[in-house]
């Protein structure tokens, strides 16, 4: 019996550990939750699931203090509470671990552990010998799944990705919280690690502590948690007995039973041609083993949660992140991509949906950002705008860009507009591969159903076309067939009738179609 189902057989009367109730938070015209329902007993493992952008990250920030709801009710052992911050959810026994860790990288494991609640000698000085006493211990319960250099005087800027991820857990473990809010909390752990992970978490439960887990492995969900509740579209859809349910039914909560078959608007599948690129074993920070082949007239999408790998191997295509294994072939050739320079001289295009960091001159005109990716391909030294200037005008337009003129600064655009003049930067190029990394991010429907246009015109004419989209609609619609990543490995192909939500769901939750 589940500690939910003690409950009920016991008439309803105690109080749930955590019980939210109608939340809702907007930011600016986004609604992130409309209705988060979520109900933890003591010393359950409890599940919240749901895909991309479904509000479960934001109802944990909100149960944790550090976002402020516009709606709703939160109780804690049958107390309604408001959260100013993080530390009046911390005093009510609440820790979340943060999906972006939160340490700090230039100090000591033991430090970061002990952040904001150090140890004092008499005098009130940190007492760091205890300070280092109390991180060991901690430490110890990853013994022999750790390495030897997690240690407490550890410098964190110097520990791999899964170390730090371990000290982040240690972080939330060190405040002996009633409620531990995990947040993808594996991500970066292996096998071993993970399992030693859940051994604590069991722990904790028999002694009545309990733990939320948001996790995109359903392996895990249903090997450790005792319910699962499934968000959708910003609010809670279902809420199940792990024991009483299965893979398949807590994937159609989360995708809805209308949107379980493919979209029927999707374009004949190009004819068979030798493969323009492939991509044999790649592997850089984020990709594992990845293979692939790419044709001319393709479009084909990268699907999964977000930060499986996907935006890694597009930019190990463009030389951005380099690969350091594997072969890579571009019309039969094997290729170097090293340098972002090496891509776009062998016809290689790249557009991220992160406008600021990947894409903009900032502060420079709207001219400047549309011919910079031509100066790099043709390696020109003297720019003469007049020259340019007719070429720069017709890519832009062709895109439906609003703009003053090319003089105008890249910022006075809007989103989608500045979107629309860094696709037409590399159509001056003449691209034979397009590689996209989430590239409708923050654009409006209008922006959108353009670059639409955009992708479906190029292919026709054999440009060929690889996509990452966070937004699986997306990918169902564009796409010819669709790769599916789960940590940085390609889990499954999906095409024809497979092509739908519920196949892509299940894929990325661990589970191949």
């Amino acid at each position: 019996m589940t500690p939910g189902e003690a409950a009920t057989a016991a008439g309803g009367q105690d109080a749930a550990l955590l019980d939210a109730q109608g939340v809702g938070k907007r930011f600016g015209a986004v609604v992130a939750l409309s209705d988060g329902r979520l109900r933890v007993e003591a010393g359950e493992i409890h599940a919240l699931l749901g895909a991309n952008g479904c509000g479960k990250s934001t109802l944990c920030k909100v149960i944790a203090g550090t976002v402020a709801p516009d709606s709703g009710t939160i109780a804690v052992g049958g107390d309604v509470v408001q959260f100013r911050n993080p530390r009046d959810a911390e005093q009510a026994g609440i820790a979340l671990f943060y999906q972006e860790l939160s340490l700090i990288p230039q100090l000591s494991v033991a430090a970061n552990i002990g952040l904001g609640r150090e140890p004092r000698t008499g005098l009130g000085f940190v007492d760091r010998r205890r300070l280092n006493s109390e991180a060991e211990a901690l430490i110890a319960l990853f013994a022999g799944v750790a390495g030897a250099e997690l240690k407490p005087e550890a410098i964190v800027a110097d520990l791999t990705p899964d170390l730090r991820q371990i000290v982040e857990i240690l972080k939330v473990l060190a405040r002996r919280p009633r409620l531990i809010i995990l947040d993808e909390a594996t991500a970066a752990l292996d096998g071993r690690q993970s399992a030693r992970l859940f051994e604590i978490l069991r722990a904790r439960k028999a002694e009545g502590v309990s733990t939320l887990m948001i996790s995109h492995r359903l392996d895990e969900v249903f090997a450790v948690s005792d319910r699962i509740t499934v968000m959708r579209g910003g609010a809670t859809v279902a809420q199940l007995v792990t024991a009483g349910t299965n893979r398949d039914q807590v994937v159609r909560h989360m995708v809805g039973d209308a949107r379980i078959h493919p979209v029927t608007s999707q374009r004949m599948p190009p004819a068979l041609a030798e493969p323009r690129l492939t991509a044999q074993g790649v592997r850089n920070a984020r990709v594992h083993d990845v293979s692939l082949s790419l044709r001319p007239g393709e479009i084909v999408g990268l699907g999964g949660l977000q930060g499986q790998g996907q935006s890694a191997l597009l930019q190990g295509l463009f030389g951005a992140l380099p690969f350091t294994a594997g072969r890579v072939t571009i019309a039969g050739e094997t290729v170097a991509l090293t340098r972002t320079a090496d891509a776009i001289r062998r016809g290689l295009a790249y557009v991220s949906g992160d406008r600021g960091r990947d894409a903009a001159l900032t502060g420079r005109s709207i001219f400047e950002n549309l011919v910079a990716a031509l100066l790099v391909r043709e390696k020109r030294r003297l720019v003469r705008p007049s020259e340019l200037d007719p070429l720069a005008t017709r890519h832009a337009d062709s895109l439906n860009t609003q703009y003053a003129g090319l003089d105008a600064p890249i910022g006075t655009l809007s989103g989608g507009n500045q979107q629309k003049i860094f696709i037409a930067r590399w159509l001056a190029t003449g691209p034979r591969v397009l590689l996209l990394d989430d590239p409708t991010k923050g654009i409006d429907l209008a922006a959108k159903g353009d670059l639409l246009a955009i992708m479906r015109k190029l292919a026709d004419e054999g440009a060929s076309i690889l996509i990452y989209s966070s937004e699986d609609a997306e990918l169902i619609e564009w796409c010819d067939r669709v790769l599916v990543f789960n940590s940085g490995r390609i889990v499954t192909e999906l095409a024809g009738p497979t092509l739908d939500h519920f196949h892509l769901a299940r894929a990325a939750y661990g589970e191949a179609a």
